[in-house]
């Protein structure tokens, strides 16, 4: 691992922490990974953080947020949690993520404390071990990023041209994390928002990269079924159902190295072409 990568991680981490404020109120500060604004993935990491920061003895299992205006990365953005609900098995916060007095994303949480219950999951998809894979930088990303990513298909997303919506690719932190589980959610909270978009695109052969390509994540939700380690290899199988009205809808699933299904993601997308 270059020291690049290990210092881009250990900035990563330092933001996720966030600063307190009040009891209710947190800040913290972005990092600038080439996109035009604040990466949606930092604040949704950060909102996370955030929201259990105020919860006990549970953990988070489902958020749903909004993506309301785009983040100055030159301005610290403030997190301000509501405790909407304190249960015996469910909690429920929302959060407010501020820049220049008004509001820039908005999320629900919810935290369950853990109970036995019935088990199932989907089969994982057939793909190649990561160590058979070449390292490659996400769009619009620094290499010498925090989140090592290995593409199953590898392709120039501005020159491949039309293909399915589908993709699978690697990802895992660039080092070790701390022994957090909180942080490995919020981690992959971050690394899920990557690329994510740019599959509804590739049926109409259109890239973030392209002039006159406009693409903006308008919502995120995530739900946490397994435990995980962000730090070790993780399988981000996605596809894209639908596109429409200037919209596209992404869903995509994470599973660990063992085949087990750890997280699930879903996103839709403004998708403008200006020609």
């Amino acid at each position: 691992m270059s020291p690049g990568r290990a210092q881009a991680l250990q900035s990563l981490v330092a933001q996720l922490q966030l600063e307190q404020l009040e009891k209710n109120l947190f800040r913290g500060t972005s990092t600038d990974i080439g996109a035009p604004a604040v990466f949606g993935g930092q604040v949704l990491g950060q909102a996370l953080m955030a929201a259990a920061r105020t919860v006990d003895g549970h953990a988070a299992h489902s958020l749903h947020g909004y993506f309301l205006r785009a983040g100055d990365k030159a301005a610290p953005i403030v997190y301000d949690v509501d405790r909407i609900r304190d249960g015996a098995s469910f909690t429920t916060r929302r959060v407010v993520a501020i820049q220049h007095g008004e509001p820039i994303f908005h999320m629900s949480a919810s935290f369950h404390r853990r109970e036995a219950g019935v088990s199932h999951q989907c089969a994982m998809p057939e793909a190649p071990p990561p160590e058979d894979l070449t390292p490659r930088a996400g769009p619009r990303v620094r290499v010498e990023g925090p989140i090592e990513f290995r593409y199953v298909d590898p392709r120039d997303p501005v020159t491949a041209g039309p293909r399915p919506p589908q993709s699978q690719l690697w990802l895992r932190t660039a080092d070790a994390l701390p022994d957090d589980p909180l942080l490995h959610q919020a981690m992959l909270a971050y690394a899920s928002d990557y690329s994510f978009m740019g599959v509804a695109m590739q049926p109409h052969g259109l890239a973030f990269q392209q002039p006159g390509v406009q693409g903006v994540s308008l919502d995120h939700a995530m739900w946490f079924h397994r435990d995980f380690r962000c730090d070790d290899w993780l399988l981000y199988d996605a596809d894209s159902p639908s596109a429409e009205h200037a919209r596209g809808f992404c869903r995509g699933a994470l599973f660990d190295r063992a085949g087990r299904l750890v997280a699930s993601v879903a996103q839709e997308g403004l998708i403008r072409v200006r020609r």
